[in-house]
C-alpha cells in the first residue's frame, strides 16, 4: 500500500474510532510501541487508576498501519502486549485474558501464578 493509502486509511479509522471516545474517557493505545508490562504490574497500573476513579477506561487497538495522529494526541497511555504481531481477533482474546488476570491479582485471587 502506498504511503498516502496509508495515511488515508489511518484517518477513516480514526474517525471511527472518535466515534466512541469521550474526553473524559482515560484511553489507552494498544500499540506494538507502547510500554510493555507484567502482568503483575499491568494490574497494578489498572488498579492506580481505578484508585484515581478513572470512570471509564478505553482501550484502543492499533489497526495495521498504527494511529493516525489525532488519536495519539488524544491517548493518555499506550501499551503493547508484546513484540510480536498478531491478528486483530487474537489481540482482542489476549488482552482479555490480561484484563481478567489482572483484576484476578488485584482480588488476590489463585488464577495468577507468580
Amino acid at each position: 500500500m502506498r504511503t498516502s493509502n496509508i495515511e488515508q486509511y489511518k484517518q477513516k479509522e480514526a474517525e471511527n474510532q472518535i466515534k466512541y471516545l469521550q474526553t473524559a474517557d482515560l484511553i489507552i493505545l494498544l500499540d506494538e510501541f507502547g510500554k510493555e508490562y507484567t502482568s503483575v504490574d499491568f494490574a497494578r497500573y489498572i488498579e492506580s487508576k481505578m484508585q484515581l476513579s478513572v470512570k471509564n477506561m478505553v482501550f484502543v487497538v492499533g489497526g495495521a498501519y498504527g494511529f493516525a495522529p489525532e488519536i495519539k494526541k488524544m491517548s493518555h497511555h499506550s501499551l503493547s502486549l508484546s513484540l510480536l504481531t498478531f491478528p486483530h481477533q487474537l489481540v482482542r482474546l489476549i488482552f482479555l485474558e490480561q484484563l481478567y488476570r489482572a483484576f484476578t491479582i488485584i482480588r488476590n485471587e489463585k488464577y495468577h501464578h507468580s
